[in-house]
């Protein structure tokens, strides 16, 4: 355990290290150190979150499981409400806290997760069950995930989906009981975003890359695709990257991988995805040895939040998945995500620190896992 511990918090550290230093590479010619100097700020935040939550003993979530996820649902209704959530580029996502924002959505994945891994520790024996497995989680996963789909933010939705299908496989929900809503739910959704114009472009766009290179739609992944393409094995060095100066659009948040592409070159670019993937082993190591069904589903949930959501945005940024919007964990601009995920983080450590106080105690390994 304390191996994966350490491994983990390197990997985290390592992570936001380079984002931090390529943030300021990225927005050096458009707003100085601005955007740094409020990521640094963000980051303490996040880190004092992750202590408090590293020192918390993670079964008090239990508590709360419910009052979170209420609160989540108030402020994803709040947040869609004319002059108090903010509006931009078409989506109703942030309430507006001065010079910063809030995503209530970052608040609702946390709070879903842990509704879900307390609602499969308290019912693990009526899992495999449909009303158990399927009816009853779905009517307090719904909400959440309509609220997300509707501001809209279809991405999140389709991450916190995934997170959620994992999670309710993993507490023992019959796989015959989760295909046809999985079905169902993919169904709905493509036949949602076929009939939305700008959704639609952006496949369209993902197939044909070419043809939409030139619009608005399709310009943003061309350009990243080249500036991924221009830094070859090495990059151009740190601070040489041509295509931040105004060819790729939001370089310095969703797409700030093609910029460490370009000016770090590919070695660095899939260094970053070694370290999500040993990061995500690290992650399920941790689960595996939570001494509860609770601990268990919740570092699960955890870990492929944070697993998932940087291979959609890797996946993105090299085109192989049409564009959808999400930051990369620890890496990309913005307060929201990285205070959650450093909160996952916290939670993370808060489950291998009882598990490790667990086994040093010279408890049976079985016996602590079920304690």
């Amino acid at each position: 355990m304390r191996v994966a511990v350490t491994v983990l918090v390197f990997c985290v550290a390592a992570l936001l290290s380079l984002g931090l230093v390529m943030l300021y590479s990225s927005s050096m010619t458009q707003v100085g150190a601005h955007y740094l100097l409020m990521q640094l700020i963000w980051c303490a935040l996040g880190l004092v979150l992750c202590v408090v939550a590293t020192s918390i003993n993670y079964q008090w979530l239990k508590k709360f499981a419910w009052p979170l996820l209420g609160i989540a649902v108030v402020l994803l209704a709040l947040v869609m409400v004319p002059h108090i959530g903010r509006k931009v580029n078409g989506a109703r996502r942030w309430f507006s806290l001065g010079p910063a924002n809030l995503q209530p959505s970052e608040i609702g994945k946390l709070a879903l997760i842990v509704a879900l891994a307390w609602y499969g520790e308290r019912f693990q024996r009526k899992m495999p069950t449909f009303k158990r497995g399927i009816v009853t989680p779905g009517i307090f996963i719904a909400p959440v995930l309509g609220l997300i789909f509707i501001e809209p933010d279809r991405g999140s939705t389709i991450l916190l989906a995934c997170v959620c299908t994992s999670m309710l496989l993993l507490a023992g929900v019959q796989f015959r009981y989760i295909v046809p809503p999985v079905f169902v739910g993919a169904a709905g959704l493509a036949w949602s975003l076929w009939h939305d114009p700008v959704r639609r472009e952006r496949i369209l766009a993902f197939l044909h890359p070419e043809k939409y290179k030139d619009t608005p739609v399709g310009y943003q992944s061309w350009q990243a695709m080249i500036a991924l393409g221009s830094g070859g094995w090495t990059g151009l060095g740190l601070g040489n990257g041509r295509q931040k100066l105004g060819f790729v659009p939001e370089h310095h948040t969703d797409f700030i991988l093609s910029i460490i592409g370009e000016e770090l070159g590919l070695v660095a670019t899939l260094l970053v995805v070694l370290t999500f993937v040993v990061f995500v082993i690290c992650g399920l190591y941790i689960a595996g040895k939570a001494r509860d069904t609770f601990g268990f589903l919740l570092a699960s949930g955890l870990t492929l939040l944070i697993g998932l959501q940087a291979a959609i945005n890797i996946g993105v940024v090299s085109s192989a998945l049409p564009n959808k919007g999400l930051p990369l964990p620890f890496i990309s601009y913005g307060g929201s995500n990285l205070m959650a995920m450093l909160t996952c983080v916290g939670l993370l450590l808060s489950i291998a620190r009882r598990g490790r106080v667990e086994n040093s105690a010279h408890e049976p390994i079985g016996v602590a896992q079920t304690a």
